[in-house]
């Protein structure tokens, strides 16, 4: 039986022995937010520290206490039946559940996060997916995948997209890799994957090329974490260098957030390494900025003041105290201002190669 299933069951049969026992009925879960996380300097990720909430059957919260019990019930039915839903599918499927049925997908989904923090597994173990694909994969990668219908390996070969990509699935934990790739080359945005694919980076460097297009989905870090773990290559992320790029593509990829604690041991790439752009890059390369707006101000103040993983390394607090200063950020397109090629001919090679600019 799955191991899901046997949390799921656990907890159906302790809320039925306290109605046996004529007591309130209760449910335990892990408070899901960064004051409730640790950095884990060993492995490095944000832990989850241990705090609870405890929800009670009562009348102000017997609505919720119904959907978290129906959504674990759906989730038994889709692993029994070897299914899946996405999000939003689940979120429709309530309509069904009487007066437990949601009112809007924001609420289906906050109770998904409790119940896959409760059970400590991903939502993909549960049976449920994100309804957008994980990222764009182009370069020296074959993916082996399995054809769902005559369960026959299927292998994928990433430099045979033409000018187009292999998308991450949403679900990858079936997947195996064969590459001879020196490394991985995970990227912000779609329009500097694409150049940087258009003239196929990947050979000239022997790498695998990823976009992240904005903050990784958990497939596209559950994508790259598998993939770097199982053929031991280091990932190297290119952002922009604003509070964003930093503060919420980097760190999200590279510990996890408060929010997913529970399961970013699984979701994030400790290995992963900052290249992309800094305030230092844009004295060295004289690059066009634009200024702050105060509400990068906020963010870098936010960072330095509240996130763990930034707390932790100094050269990350002088690099975010730095632009603050300067009251300026530069975007990965910058570069073009030296021609349109400039940030692969020049700019990705050298930061590549001189370790002492990357970022930790």
């Amino acid at each position: 039986m799955s191991k899901v299933i046997e949390k799921i069951d656990s907890i159906a049969r302790t809320i039925h022995e306290r109605i046996k026992q004529t007591k309130l009925p209760q449910l335990d879960t892990p408070i899901r937010s960064l004051s409730n996380v640790m950095f884990d300097k060993k492995n490095g990720f944000f832990r989850i520290k241990g705090r609870t909430k405890t929800r009670t059957l009562s009348a102000t919260t017997i609505k919720t206490f119904a959907q978290t019990l129906r959504m674990m019930g759906l989730s038994k039915e889709l692993i029994k039946t070897e299914d899946t839903a996405t999000k939003r599918e689940a979120y429709y499927v309530s309509k069904n559940w009487g007066d437990a049925r949601f009112n809007e997908q924001t609420e289906s989904d906050s109770v998904m996060d409790d119940i896959e923090a409760m059970l400590s597994v991903n939502r993909e173990q549960m049976g449920f997916i994100p309804g957008e694909h994980g990222g764009a994969v182009a370069g020296e990668l074959v993916v082996v995948d399995t054809d769902f219908v005559t369960k026959k390996q299927i292998k994928i070969d990433c430099t045979q997209f033409g000018s187009g990509a292999y998308s991450i699935p949403s679900s990858v934990e079936h997947l195996k890799f064969e590459t001879k790739a020196k490394f991985i080359l995970a990227i912000e945005t779609q329009g500097a994957f694409e150049r940087l694919n258009k003239h196929q980076f990947w050979k000239k460097s022997q790498c695998i090329l990823i976009a992240m297009s904005g903050v990784p989905t958990r497939a596209c870090r559950r994508f790259i974490r598998k993939l770097s773990d199982e053929k031991d290559l280091p990932v190297y992320v290119f952002t922009d260098g604003d509070p964003y790029g930093y503060g919420n593509i980097y760190r999200t990829l590279k510990v996890g957030s408060g929010n997913a604690a529970h399961i970013n041991e699984f979701f994030c790439v400790p290995k992963a390494k900052f290249i992309g752009v800094t305030p230092q890059d844009i004295k060295h390369y004289d690059l066009p900025t634009h200024p702050l707006k105060e509400i990068d101000l906020k963010k870098i103040k936010d960072l330095l003041s509240n996130d763990p993983f930034f707390q932790e390394h100094k050269e990350w607090q002088k690099a975010l105290k730095e632009m603050a200063k300067n009251k300026v950020r530069v975007e990965q397109q910058a570069f073009a201002a030296y021609g349109l090629n400039y940030v692969m001919d020049t700019y990705l090679p050298e930061k590549i190669a001189e370790q002492k600019t990357w970022l930790p």
